[in-house]
């Protein structure tokens, strides 16, 4: 009851779990269509606009939620803000010319001639490619405490790697959702592929999580917390098997079992962000800065607090609205 007593201890709580709902939605949702974008090459030059309808709708709203996020960290924790994006200035610069790139591409290749068409193509795919790149290095950078040494930035090269594939396979699970027919089996065939990227992505961070520091070992194998943990890890296990079966036993008749491995990509997703927010906390910067120590004053984020409360259910809002209108399969990509 303390904490919630005390604005200086329940305001920073609060925009730290803000700030961390919205990497957890920008990271399912972007990392899915970034995900389609890095499966532009596999597909037959005549389904790339049906991969292309699968996203367009969605694309543009998903990025918000990475706006937000960045928007929180600078406005509730600007110590936090400036240590992190100096550590990690050049993949930042890296991913925002990969989610520009993407961006003049997704336009671009509705106008541009035919036989310019693939070069739009490609550009789309380097796009994703590189945002993802980046992002995973970001991700492995963090956990390492933010601090270049050879060792950490071999971490992060693999972790790079290890999320690039990750998206691949989410990408894949919302093709498998949204389309049908031989595009839909292809898709199957990219998730069988792509869901060892993401066991060996999770698993890589996981197990190198607790090694960070001695504070976070401890809180995952002292007792009694390795005891109140042990489901997270063995859910984590059950939603990979499932996984597993689901995507050997697709295309399926009944075809809402289509969204099953998405669904389950989101939730493993859900459960390594909630393992890792867990190991972290209360640090806003691992081992650096609390979200205590980098807050901005009470009375700021009371303020900051009352405008979010408008936003984030109006984002919350025409997202839950865009996925409602165009639910149901990805049709011909028409632009008359």
């Amino acid at each position: 009851m303390e904490m919630f007593g005390d604005p200086a201890i329940w305001l920073p709580w609060t925009f730290a779990a803000l700030m961390g709902l919205s990497i957890l939605i920008y990271v399912i949702l972007d990392g899915f269509d970034l995900g389609v974008g890095l499966l532009m090459p596999l597909a037959q030059e005549d389904e790339k606009d049906r991969l292309v309808a699968s996203i367009g709708p969605f694309w543009d709203a998903n990025e918000t939620w990475l706006v937000l996020a960045i928007g929180l960290l600078l406005v509730a924790f600007p110590p936090a803000h400036g240590l992190i994006l100096t550590a990690l200035y050049l993949p930042v610069f890296l991913m925002l010319i990969g989610l520009i790139l993407r961006g003049v591409s997704f336009e671009f290749r509705a106008k541009a001639p035919a036989a310019q068409k693939p070069r739009w193509n490609a550009a789309f795919f380097a796009g994703s490619l590189l945002a993802s790149m980046s992002q995973g290095f970001m991700l492995g950078m963090y956990i390492m405490g933010l601090t270049w040494t050879v060792a950490h930035v071999a971490f992060a090269l693999l972790t790079a790697v290890f999320l690039t594939v990750g998206y691949s396979f989410i990408g894949a699970a919302w093709l498998i959702a949204k389309t049908d027919g031989a595009l839909q089996a292809r898709a199957v065939g990219w998730a069988r592929g792509g869901i060892w990227g993401l066991i060996l992505g999770i698993g890589a961070i996981s197990l190198a999580t607790p090694f960070v520091s001695p504070r976070i070992f401890d809180k995952w194998f002292s007792l009694p917390e390795f005891l109140y943990l042990s489901p997270m890890p063995l859910l984590s296990l059950g939603l990979v098997a499932y996984l597993w079966w689901q995507i050997r036993h697709l295309p399926h008749a009944d075809d809402r079992r289509a969204w099953g491995p998405f669904v389950a990509a989101m939730a493993l997703f859900a459960l390594a962000f909630a393992g890792m927010a867990y190991s972290f906390y209360p640090y806003v910067v691992p081992e650096q800065i609390t979200i205590y120590e980098a807050a901005a004053a009470p009375e700021s984020l009371f303020i900051i607090l009352i405008g979010t409360l408008f936003v984030l259910p109006a984002i919350l809002g025409y997202t839950a609205l865009s996925y409602y209108i165009f639910r149901g399969k990805a049709t011909e990509l028409r632009y008359d």
